[in-house]
């Protein structure tokens, strides 16, 4: 069990595909030990070649590949089975299967999946809008948000608001500071934007707390990482949310990716009302 094994990361494209299939993969097994190589724009047979090569010189080798352009692709899969390499294509069984499902042949095009198409630049645009409302910088637009977080300092609110710009969705967060209103457009009936409220334990809040203070030698008030006063910052909070029936997210125990996916259903719930 305490094997080591090379791992060849091969993508005819940027490879930020394979990366998240193989950390989805990895994070399965818990004795799992290797060394990841990323081979990224692997486009001919001399470049399969030298990989090739390079796998043979190493321990218990594994490649896993994303390659669409099928000639390529059988190429990599017969040396890999000459070499005794294991090799497994993590595209090809799925873009065949749906080309039959959708009757019509794949166009099998490495980088097509960032063509510069509209939802790319929707992409661009909300990260740029999420950026310039971050931390509640601005609210004099708060309708044009997607989504609108709110939550005490170290709730998870700008990696999370990052990271939905990036699937699309202009996101405003803003800071819930005690004895600070928020602004009096959230608090309208008609506001059409989802707003949504994170909270965290307040012993978890108290920890990150503290470890940002010694990092970054912030000048910070005593009731900044007092566990009394975060215990009546996160009631409070919870009060507010409750006040004006927003829906709550707990992200003491969630990732950034699964907050993120929490918050998408709920915007689409409320759009699809």
């Amino acid at each position: 069990m305490n094997e080591k094994y090379n791992v060849y990361l091969i993508s005819d494209s940027t490879g930020e595909t394979l990366d998240r299939i193989f950390l989805s993969l990895q994070s399965q097994f818990k004795n799992f030990k290797y060394e990841k190589k990323e081979f990224f724009f692997v486009r001919t047979e001399q470049q399969v070649d030298k990989i090739i090569e390079e796998g043979i010189k190493g321990e218990r080798p594994i490649i896993l590949y994303t390659i669409v352009e099928t000639k390529l692709a059988k190429y990599l899969s017969k040396k890999s089975e000459q070499s005794d390499i294991p090799c497994f294509g993590v595209l090809g069984s799925l873009i065949l299967a749906f080309s039959k499902l959708l009757n019509q042949k794949a166009i099998h095009k490495p980088s097509a999946q960032h063509v510069l198409d509209d939802d790319y630049y929707k992409r661009i645009e909300a990260i740029q809008f999420t950026m310039t409302h971050d931390d509640g910088k601005i609210t004099k637009d708060l309708s044009k948000s997607d989504v609108i977080l709110l939550g005490v300092s170290r709730t998870s609110k700008t990696p999370t608001s990052i990271y939905l710009a990036n699937r699309g969705y202009k996101t405003t967060n803003i800071p819930l500071v005690p004895n600070q209103e928020i602004p009096e457009d959230l608090k309208k009936k008609d506001f059409e934007s989802c707003i949504i409220g994170l909270y965290a334990d307040p012993g978890r809040l108290s920890d990150i707390r503290r470890n940002r203070v010694a990092l970054m030698q912030e000048n910070r008030s005593s009731n900044y990482t007092d566990i009394g006063a975060i215990k009546k910052e996160v009631e409070d909070s919870k009060n507010l949310f409750k006040k004006y029936s927003w829906p709550t997210i707990d992200v003491t125990r969630k990732s950034v990716e699964e907050t993120a996916a929490s918050i998408i259903k709920i915007i689409e719930i409320k759009r699809n009302k």
